[in-house]
């Protein structure tokens, strides 16, 4: 059974820094592309960055490009999106996933509960 949680959410000022982690349990977590969506009340979930389980090749929406990193750590079966000079708009909950195929941001399998980031001054 596919177990994501998600946690680092928190309540942050503009311009300021956040790290999300994303612990997986329950299956073959190395086998996977694995990355971030996010989903802001009365918007269209939206894909913020994966990184593919072969290679680590590493895929960010524009939206967060420069200022997101992923990162996974599969001694832990851990994943991590870091997040800087956050915006407002970066607000959501945010959704630690597996993909079938990191590039088009849409493949996703399995999520955790997620958590919730919030940028205001």
């Amino acid at each position: 059974q596919v177990e994501l949680m998600e946690s680092g959410g928190n309540l942050v000022r503009p311009g300021g820094s956040l790290r999300l982690s994303c612990i997986a349990s329950g299956f073959a977590y190395s086998y996977y592309d694995i990355g971030w969506f996010r989903q802001a009340p009365g918007k269209e979930r939206e894909g913020v960055s994966c990184i593919t389980n072969l290679h680590g090749d590493t895929y960010y929406a524009d939206s967060v490009k420069g200022r997101f990193t992923i990162s996974r750590d599969d001694r832990k079966n851990t994943i991590y999106l870091h997040m800087n000079s956050l915006k407002p708009e970066d607000t959501a909950v945010y959704y630690c996933a597996t993909s079938s195929e990191c590039r088009d941001f849409k493949s996703w399998l399995s999520w955790g509960q997620g958590t919730q980031v919030t940028v205001s001054s």
